[in-house]
């Protein structure tokens, strides 16, 4: 009997040292299903898209992330975050927002994969999240060319000084060559006080179309964001300026409504953008706009319906679409449509 009881303390002995490491320092299992049906088509141009129906996935995800306590004030974390369609299986592991890091009272430094300072801003001020068909890359943004999630990353996050935040960033040019040397850089500052968030953020492109190699063209934009939070009712708006190598500047913007009562959510954007087109005489100026509006119910926390309708107007040229799920159109052509779906976290 005694023998049995030491080895059940010895065994015991071995064990908790693990298991209170793992208290102390967990790592967390995260995620979020969302799918959507949806009837879209696209009206104009010279060969009209018939309207069809879909079943669409919106950025379903799953995640782990934990962190060590190094002792000190100094923390190690990681996170590996995966995007996967829960309506098919053709994605890859670790393909969101992934990387590894060190936190100490200085702030962060992650080296990964990872949204750039500039989409952290435009998200926070988007009333779609950035998950539908509305949403701000449909027209702003240079149309997501500055919403990146950027590979071989090193980013910045300082602490919080009386709500001010600075995130800097810098892509490598892992692709360099004798010829072309294609690289990022960018930064944001933010504020985030009560109701009110406010957000500037820069970045630049060289050799690098959105995230394309292309020799001998740069581009850089300029974002300013913000919302309001006043009661109920929260209203947002970004703005942002875009230039290229042998194009005119592109400026564009959204602004956004959240109305809550209880479980009910109201939620409307108006985005629109303006020229970016060629600098060569006689060049068409691309310009569009697009509205949406949706209402949203949450069981919970973790649980929501979603429904909402867009619209998008190219007025000239073909460069406007649904921020998510675009079609294939051609000049002139409009998209619209309706999308339904559930949302679920965990």
């Amino acid at each position: 009997m005694n023998k049995k009881l030491i080895a059940v303390a010895l065994a015991g002995a071995c064990i908790a040292p693990e298991a209170m490491a793992q208290t102390a320092n967990p790592v967390t299992l995260y995620g979020r299903v969302y799918v959507n049906f949806q009837s879209v088509e696209a009206d104009g141009g010279a060969a009209p898209v018939v309207r069809r129906n879909r079943v669409e996935d919106h950025n379903s995800l799953l995640g782990v992330r934990g962190t060590e306590d190094l002792g000190g004030g100094l923390k190690a974390f990681f996170q590996l975050e995966t995007q996967f369609k829960a309506d098919q299986n053709d994605t890859t592991f670790a393909n969101r927002n992934s990387g590894v890091g060190l936190q100490g009272g200085w702030g962060s430094i992650l080296l990964g994969r990872w949204d750039s300072p500039m989409k952290t801003t435009q998200t926070a001020v988007d009333p779609w999240g950035d998950n539908e068909l509305g949403d701000i890359t449909g027209a702003a943004l240079r149309q997501g060319g500055f919403s990146q999630r950027w590979q071989n990353v090193v980013q910045y996050w300082s602490p919080s000084w009386a709500g001010i935040a600075v995130r800097l960033m810098y892509v490598a040019n892992e692709g360099r060559t004798a010829t072309i040397n294609p690289r990022a850089t960018g930064a944001s500052i933010s504020y985030t006080g009560g109701p009110v968030y406010l957000a500037y953020a820069y970045e630049k492109h060289q050799e690098l179309v959105g995230a394309t190699v292309t020799d001998n063209v740069d581009e850089k934009g300029n974002s300013v964001a913000g919302s309001f939070q006043f009661g109920p009712v929260k209203l947002s708006g970004e703005y942002g300026e875009y230039t290229r190598t042998n194009t005119i500047k592109q400026k564009s913007y959204q602004v956004g409504v959240v109305w809550t009562f209880g479980g009910n959510n109201l939620l409307a954007s108006w985005s629109r953008s303006k020229d970016g087109g060629s600098t060569a005489a006689g060049a068409a100026h691309p310009e569009c706009k697009m509205g949406a509006f949706g209402y949203r119910y949450d069981f919970s926390r973790r649980t929501s319906f979603m429904a909402n309708y867009t619209k998008v107007d190219n007025e000239v040229g073909n460069l406007c679409n649904f921020g998510q799920s675009a079609l294939t159109i051609t000049a002139d052509q409009d998209p619209k449509g309706l999308s339904v779906g559930v949302r679920h976290t965990f």
